[in-house]
Order: structure tokens, then sequence, then C-alpha cells
């Protein structure tokens, strides 16, 4: 079992509104230093809300969000997020969209090159450096996605369903692509999804966000070990805690 380590990210309280309609409502929740936490409920629950709220892209009505005693009122560049739709410049090759990041910062041009090249081959894309996004199959893309954001090197990563774009097969050999490269980098991250299973098996621990408006109904231990291969989604504890959450879902509706 992972140790998660002392809490990078906190969220006490939170609570969003658009006009009338409350969308957040005392929404607390922690991450530890080295912890991946995933976010799953109902669609439209205010899920993506949350995480933008986390990366500052969205302000809070009520409560507090804080990364490593900061309170976030902006995006902070120890964070990074990757997006369901990839996120890519379709004008720029895959070197320069990954560098992206770093030039902004104008780190210089040697620690560029370093950084990105390491990027590329942690995400299996070499030799494609050169390729921009409509050469690359969509897989592909969401690999580029992920290296630009593990480019920056960023104390919490902020996973917005990153893999419900893509095709079953090419999602499932990603999700374990993303667990090899986050054993071999373990940082916090926030895993928001819809889907139960993936929610599980990414985890540390799962909060079930239901309700309007959201709420978290229940928090779930994941005790499964580290590394997690393709087997662990047929042992009895992982059924059993997918089972857990899908009552936490549904049942009290």
């Amino acid at each position: 079992m992972n140790n998660p380590g002392e809490a990078r990210l906190v969220v006490e309280n939170a609570a969003v509104r658009y006009g009338d309609l409350e969308v957040l409502a005392d929404v607390s929740l922690n991450v530890g230093s080295s912890e991946v936490v995933s976010i799953v409920g109902p669609s439209g629950c205010g899920k993506t809300t949350l995480l933008r709220c986390v990366g500052g892209l969205t302000q809070l009505d009520g409560g507090e969000i804080r990364i490593d005693g900061q309170v976030v009122e902006k995006p902070l560049p120890s964070v990074s997020m990757v997006f369901q739709h990839f996120g890519l410049f379709p004008w720029k090759n895959l070197w320069n969209n990954i560098a992206y990041g770093l030039k902004l910062r104008r780190a210089p041009k040697e620690e560029i090159g370093r950084r990105v090249a390491a990027a590329i081959e942690l995400v299996g894309l070499c030799g494609f450096e050169k390729s921009y996004p409509h050469q690359l199959s969509g897989g592909m893309q969401q690999r580029a996605g992920l290296a630009r954001a593990l480019v920056m090197e960023p104390k919490l990563l902020l996973m917005d369903e990153p893999f419900s774009a893509i095709d079953a097969q090419t999602r499932e050999q990603l999700q374990f692509e993303l667990l090899r490269i986050w054993d071999s980098r373990p940082t916090a991250m926030m895993f928001v999804t819809h889907a139960i299973d993936e929610a599980v098996l990414m985890g540390d621990r799962v909060v079930v966000l239901a309700g309007r408006p959201a709420h978290v109904r229940a928090v779930r231990k994941v005790d499964l070990p580290r590394p997690r291969d393709r087997k662990v989604v047929s042992t009895p504890s992982f059924i059993n805690l997918r089972d857990q959450v899908w009552h936490d879902l549904f049942d009290q509706q």
C-alpha cells in the first residue's frame, strides 16, 4: 500500500454556484504528497468543476482550497492538468507542444531540451517529435498531453477524465501506462472519472460525489498493492471495492 505522506492538497467546505444553481456544497477532501485520489460521480455532478477549482480556473463561492499551504486563487505553477480532449496546439509539432509550458517560464534552452526528451521517452513517443497532432492517433495525442503535463514536474497532477475520448482498447492500455509512469515518478494526483472500475484501478482512495448540489457521499480506501497490473481487476478485493463504490453511487438515490 502506498504511503501518501502529508497532505499536498486540502479542500475545505468548497461551494460553487452558477446563479441560482448550487453545483458543489461543503465538499472537503485531501490528497497526500504521493497519493492518487480518484473522484467518481454521476455525469454532471460537478467533478470537473471541482477539478477546475483546484486548478485555479474556477473560483469558489465558499470554502477554501490550499496546495502546500497556499490558498488557490489562480493557477499555480506547481500544478499541471491533463484534459479530456488532449488540448494540443494543432499548429505545433509534438516537441513544441510538450515544450510550450517550459518556454513560457523561460527555462534555459538546454534544460528544455533535456526535460522534453525525458518526457517523450517516458510516455513512449520517441521518434514522433516532429509529428503534428493530426498525424497522431487519439492515444498518442493523449500521451502527448500527459507528457506536456509531466515535463513541468508538477507537485500535483490533475486528470480530467483523460481517457474518456479514446477507444476502449487504447483506454485500457493507457490506464496501465499511466500506472507505470506514476510508479516511476510518484506524485500527488487527483483523477476525475465517471468509470467506477477506472476509479478503483487508479486510486489509493476513491471519493464518491453525489447529490444536487454535489457533496462527498463516501470515501473508500483502496487496499490494492502497487504496482498494479491487469490481474488486479479480477481479484476479489478489486471486485468487492468496485461493488462498494457502485452502491455508494446508486443505492441512496
